[in-house]
C-alpha cells in the first residue's frame, strides 16, 4: 500500500472507538473520531471491567479508571414482595493482589463514566470527538479510504454531507453500524429470539432496600429483576435487568409508565416502591483492505460474564497500536493482518463461554433442578435453597488474564517446550499458569525494581568508557519502579534478563537492537538479580559499550521479575513486550531478538533506512 499522511478516521465514539483513538494518539498518529449522536451517551450499559482491561488503561496512562470503580456488590436474593433475603452470596471470589498480577478483581464503573475518563486524556492530546456525524458509505483503494459522512447542524435538525480522506478507518459503531454490512464481513456470535432483556437506569425511593447488596427479585425461570445501586447515578441510584419468561417485555423501554409498573409489580412491595425518574434503558435482542472493526461491530453476545466491553476495548487496543507502527513507516503493511489473527481465536472462545452462561443463567442448561429450586406460580423458590448461585457464580478465567496469543505468527519463543504428541492445543481463553510465561501471554508485572545511579550520568542511563568501568550502587534506594509502569501503549520493552552488565551476550543484544531500531520504538531494559546491599561486579561493563546505547539498568530488589518471568539467577534471557502488554518474544540470544524484530518491523533494516521511510 501507498503511504497515507491523512489523519485515521474511527467510527463510534464508545469504548473501543476511544481506546482506539487514544492509542493512536498516544503515537502520535493523528485521529479523528466520529459519532452518530448528537450528545454522549448516558447509561451504566456494560459496566463491569475485568482485570486485563485494567491493564490496557494502566498502559494507556489513565490509572483513575481503577481508582474510581467500585467493588462488585455481594447478591442478595427476595422472593417477590419480600426484603427477607433467602441467600446471601458473592459473585466471584475476591483475590488477593500479587505482584505479577497488581489488578485481580472484577470492579464496576458506568460506561457513560469510563468514557467521559478517557475522552478527557484524549482531549488533552487534542483530539475530540464530533458528535453529530454518521458514516453513511465508504470506499477504499491502495493510498487510502474516501468516508461519506452527514453532520448534524443547529437544533433545526438540518443534515450536511461531508468528505473524509483518511489513512485507515477503524469501526466501532455497533452491531448495526454501516461498516461491517458494506464490507460483508462475517458476524461472530447469535442473537436470541426466545430471551428478551429490558436494562436501565433509574432512581428509586425505596428506604428499606440495602445499597450493600445487589438485589434480585424472583426466580430466573420465571419472572426476575435485578438491582444494582450505583452512586454515579446519585444516592438514590440503581441499575436494573428485567427478563420474562411468563409475559412479553417487547417495547416497555418506549412506554415509560407501563415500564414503571412492571418494575414495581416484578419487585412486589407495593407503596414502598416508588420509580422517581426513568433515566435510560435500553433492550437486548473482523478487516478488509485499509478498513478494521473492532468491539460490537465485529461481534455481539449474551451479557452474560461481563466480557463484551472489555473484549472491545482489547480488539481496539490490537488493532490501534499496529496501525500506528504502519502508518509511521516503521512497520510493514503485513503487520495489520495479525489483527484477525489474535483477536479471532480469542473471539470465537469466549462467545462459546458466554452463550453457555447464558444457557446456564436463563434456561437452566447444566445445573439441576430440585423440588427446592422450583419456583411457584408468583415466581418465587418454593425452598431457601436455589439454583441461583451456581448460575451466577463466575470462573477466574472470566478475568481474561489468560487470555493469549500463542499461536499468533508473530511471536518467537524459543523456551517452549517441544510439542509430543498428540499436541493439545492452549486455549486463547485459557487460565493464567502458575510458574509458566509464553510468548504470547499477557506479560507479568513486578514491582520493588531499583535504578542503578551511574557515576557519570543520573538514573536510568548505562555509560561506559572505551575501558572497563564499574557503575556504583546507591547507598540507599533512590526510588523504584515497576514493569507495568516501564511498559507502555507507544514503544515496545526489551528485558534482558542477565547475571552481570559485562556479559557478552547483553553486550551484543545491545548493539544489535542499536542497529535495526530506533530507541523511540523499543526501550531498553537490563534487570539484574540480587540485592542491593550486595556490593559484587555484577555492574561492571566491558569496553565493548558503545556510548550512546542508552539502556535502563535495574536491579530486581524483591526478585519479583526473575520470578515472574522465570528466569533462574545465572540465566541469560531476553523477553520483549509488545504495547499492548503481551510478550512478543522470549528468547536466549540475538538470533531469536532479530526474527521477533524483523516479523514485527520487516526484514531488517538500518536505523538510517527507517528514519528515511518515516520522513519521506
Amino acid at each position: 500500500m501507498t503511504a497515507c499522511k491523512a489523519p485515521v478516521l474511527v467510527v463510534g465514539a464508545g469504548p473501543s472507538g476511544i481506546t482506539a483513538a487514544l492509542t493512536l494518539a498516544r503515537n502520535n498518529v493523528p485521529v479523528r473520531i466520529i459519532e452518530k449522536e448528537t450528545q454522549h451517551r448516558r447509561g451504566q450499559r456494560g459496566a463491569g471491567i475485568q482485570p486485563r482491561t485494567f491493564e490496557v488503561f494502566h498502559f494507556l496512562r489513565a490509572p483513575e479508571i481503577h481508582e474510581r470503580a467500585t467493588p462488585v456488590l455481594p447478591i442478595q436474593r427476595h422472593s417477590k414482595g419480600s426484603l427477607e433475603p433467602l441467600q446471601t452470596f458473592s459473585m466471584i471470589d475476591y483475590m488477593e493482589p500479587t505482584p505479577a498480577i497488581p489488578y485481580s478483581n472484577m470492579k464496576l464503573m458506568g460506561q457513560s463514566t469510563l468514557e467521559a475518563i478517557m475522552r478527557e486524556h484524549l482531549a488533552k492530546l487534542g483530539c475530540t470527538v464530533e458528535l453529530g456525524t454518521r458514516l453513511i458509505s465508504f470506499s477504499q483503494d491502495g493510498k487510502c479510504v474516501r468516508a461519506k459522512v452527514v453532520k448534524h447542524r443547529g437544533d433545526d435538525g438540518e443534515e450536511v454531507e461531508d468528505d473524509i480522506e483518511a489513512a485507515y478507518l477503524i469501526s466501532a459503531d455497533g452491531a448495526k453500524g454501516i461498516t461491517r454490512k458494506q464490507l460483508e464481513l462475517t458476524f461472530l456470535g447469535t442473537t436470541r429470539e426466545d430471551h428478551f432483556l429490558v436494562l436501565g437506569d433509574i432512581r428509586l425511593e425505596a428506604e428499606r432496600l440495602d445499597r450493600a447488596y445487589w438485589h434480585i427479585f424472583g426466580h430466573m425461570s420465571h419472572d426476575l429483576i435485578t438491582l444494582r445501586p450505583t452512586d454515579e447515578l446519585g444516592k438514590d441510584g440503581w441499575r436494573f435487568v428485567m427478563s420474562s419468561r411468563t409475559m412479553h417485555l417487547e417495547g416497555l423501554i418506549r412506554d415509560e409508565e407501563a415500564l414503571v409498573n412492571r418494575i414495581k409489580d416484578f419487585v412486589g412491595l407495593g407503596d414502598d416502591f416508588k420509580v422517581k425518574e426513568v433515566m435510560w434503558t435500553s433492550e437486548l435482542q473482523f478487516g478488509v483492505g485499509r478498513i478494521f472493526v473492532a468491539g460490537d461491530a465485529a461481534h455481539v453476545h449474551s451479557p452474560a460474564g461481563g466480557q463484551g466491553l472489555n473484549s472491545s476495548v482489547q480488539d481496539a487496543f490490537n488493532i490501534a497500536w499496529k496501525i500506528a507502527l504502519v502508518y509511521k513507516g516503521f512497520s510493514p503493511v503485513s503487520l495489520l493482518d495479525t489483527y484477525t489473527a489474535e483477536r479471532l481465536p480469542v473471539i470465537a472462545e469466549m462467545l462459546g463461554y458466554t452463550t453457555e452462561m447464558h444457557k446456564v443463567m436463563f434456561d437452566g442448561s447444566g445445573v439441576e433442578q430440585t423440588p427446592q429450586s422450583a419456583a411457584d406460580d408468583d415466581g418465587n423458590s418454593k425452598g431457601a435453597n436455589s439454583d441461583l448461585e451456581p448460575r451466577l457464580r463466575r470462573a477466574n478465567n472470566m478475568y481474561m488474564l489468560g487470555v493469549n496469543y500463542r499461536s499468533s505468527p508473530i511471536v518467537v519463543d524459543e523456551f517452549a517446550p517441544v510439542p509430543v504428541a498428540p499436541v493439545v492445543a492452549h486455549g486463547a481463553y485459557g487460565e493464567v499458569e502458575e510458574g509458566v510465561v509464553r510468548a504470547g501471554d499477557r506479560a507479568p508485572d513486578a514491582p520493588e525494581l531499583v535504578s542503578v545511579v551511574s557515576l557519570n550520568r543520573p538514573p536510568p542511563h548505562l555509560i561506559s568508557s572505551a575501558s572497563q568501568s564499574v557503575v556504583s550502587l546507591p547507598s540507599e534506594m533512590v526510588g523504584s519502579t515497576r514493569m507495568f509502569d516501564i511498559f507502555g501503549s507507544t514503544h515496545h520493552t526489551a528485558i534482558i534478563f542477565a547475571p552481570a552488565l559485562a556479559v557478552s551476550a547483553v553486550q551484543s543484544i545491545l548493539m544489535t537492537l542499536q542497529q535495526i531500531v530506533p530507541q523511540e520504538l523499543v526501550k531498553r531494559v537490563v534487570v539484574l538479580p540480587g540485592s542491593t546491599s550486595e556490593p559484587d561486579n555484577r555492574l561492571e561493563t566491558s569496553s565493548g559499550v558503545d556510548q550512546a546505547i542508552d539502556v535502563e539498568v535495574l536491579i530486581d530488589h524483591a526478585g519479583h521479575a526473575y520470578r515472574g518471568y522465570i528466569v533462574d539467577l545465572q540465566e541469560m534471557k531476553v523477553v520483549v513486550v509488545r504495547p499492548d502488554g503481551v510478550v512478543g518474544a522470549v528468547v536466549r540470544g540475538v538470533t531469536g531478538l532479530e526474527r521477533y524484530i524483523e516479523g514485527v518491523f520487516g526484514k531488517k533494516r538500518s536505523i538510517l533506512a527507517l528514519e528515511d521511510a518515516v520522513q519521506s
